[in-house]
């Protein structure tokens, strides 16, 4: 079981108020360290300068959206295994199962409530303590 508080989460969205409610949440649930990025482009260089154990992500951002986001992880061998959970206003079918290809761990639809994002965290790395 892993504390909340050893977990780095970096949170990527392009609305700053998502980021902080997203952030809000996680403290909440007791994570403590927890970056974040406007964009997948910003979120790629900072994950791959500190590595982090979670990535929340949104899938609809400018430059470089969710999936592709996903796919550039996936493809970079020292964060290739960083588990990550798409965060979408869009409940679609067919997004999900591309996300599902590309390797996303989870996703959570928005809005969504802190015990939602916990449940949906702790499918990735079991029970939080």
């Amino acid at each position: 079981m892993p504390a909340a508080s050893a977990i780095k989460v970096l949170v990527v969205d392009d609305q700053l108020t998502m980021r902080a409610l997203i952030r809000s949440a996680l403290q909440e649930i007791g994570f403590k360290d927890i970056t974040d990025a406007g964009d997948g482009e910003e979120g790629l260089k900072a994950l791959v300068a500190a590595p982090a154990h979670l990535v929340i992500s949104d899938f609809n951002m400018p430059k470089l959206d969710g999936l592709s986001f996903l796919r550039a992880i996936r493809s970079h061998e020292p964060i290739r295994k960083t588990a990550f959970i798409m965060l979408t206003g869009r409940a679609d079918k067919e997004l999900v199962q591309r996300a599902m290809q590309y390797g996303v761990n989870n996703y959570v639809t928005k809005p969504f409530s802190p015990a939602v994002l916990r449940g949906k965290i702790e499918e990735v790395f079991g029970p939080l303590t």
